[in-house]
């Protein structure tokens, strides 16, 4: 019975993984491709990340995109992180419930509902629309993100330790960044992070508040599939594919390590 579900899981496992990464290896396997059709294997080639160096319009698109999620994650980590110490510290006050459900709609509300709203917004003040007004969209969408993060963190953290710091005569301000930000840095780091990477990834909002001075990288990629897909685009997923998995694979080992650091320092201190 145990070597009959033994085999099910693996097999679950298998197709699962099978579904979710051959593509993958399909698009990375194509990006070396000598022909410019996709579908034609005519042999091996890296010609196409050349002239994906020399492409000034995903250039241009990279720049920005990556311009758009420094500076909307920093802005969304910021008022994330305000917002969850008000709704966390804060007590019971009038509109919480509002204020609450106005941070949290974000996370409910469809892409296009909010990404059409905020056009409208920016129409009616008569905000031109650029590099600007995608970063105030992508702000508004992913504070809610690190909102929820912090949050669960701060739901958990020790007041008596902030209590400690005020009964030994630090103001409330110098109370929260010695003692309180240290210990939720994790938190804010990791709300930052889901902040950049959304941003990164978002295609509908920005296709809402950007303007012709301004395309982010998913748009131009998009723009571009729906003339037909060519191996410069293959190879531009490929290297942010490559990308994330360093980025994944770093983040775990520095994980790891700290984990063993951790539990090191437990067994030494029950040592002593």
């Amino acid at each position: 019975m145990n070597r009959r579900f033994s085999w099910f899981n693996a097999t679950s496992l298998t197709l699962g993984f099978a579904f979710l990464y051959l593509p993958m290896l399909i698009l990375i396997t194509y990006s070396f491709n000598e022909s410019k059709l996709v579908t034609v294997w005519a042999g091996f080639s890296t010609k196409w990340y050349g002239e994906l160096i020399h492409n000034e319009a995903f250039l241009d698109a990279a720049v920005v995109t990556l311009k758009v999620a420094v500076m909307s994650s920093t802005f969304a980590t910021l008022l994330g992180t305000m917002a969850a110490y008000v709704l966390i510290r804060g007590g019971r006050f009038y509109g919480r419930t509002l204020f609450s459900g106005m941070i949290y709609a974000p996370l409910v509300m469809p892409d296009v509902i909010t990404g059409l709203s905020l056009l409208l917004l920016f129409i009616s003040i008569g905000l031109d629309r650029g590099i600007g007004t995608i970063v105030l969209a992508h702000t508004t969408f992913s504070m809610c993100y690190v909102s929820v993060v912090v949050s669960s963190r701060l739901a958990t953290f020790d007041q008596s330790l902030e209590e400690a710091a005020l009964d030994l005569g630090c103001t409330p301000f110098d109370a929260f960044r010695s003692v309180t930000l240290p210990i939720i840095a994790p938190a804010v780091i990791s709300g930052w992070l889901l902040a950049f990477t959304l941003s990164l990834d978002d295609l509908v909002i920005a296709s809402f508040a950007a303007g012709p001075s301004a395309t982010t990288l998913p748009m131009k990629i998009f723009s571009s599939v729906r003339l037909g897909v060519s191996p410069e685009i293959n190879a531009l997923s490929t290297i942010m594919i490559s990308i994330v998995t360093v980025g994944v694979i770093t983040a775990s080992l520095i994980s790891k390590r700290s984990i063993v650091k951790q539990r090191a320092e437990e067994q030494k201190a029950v040592r002593n």
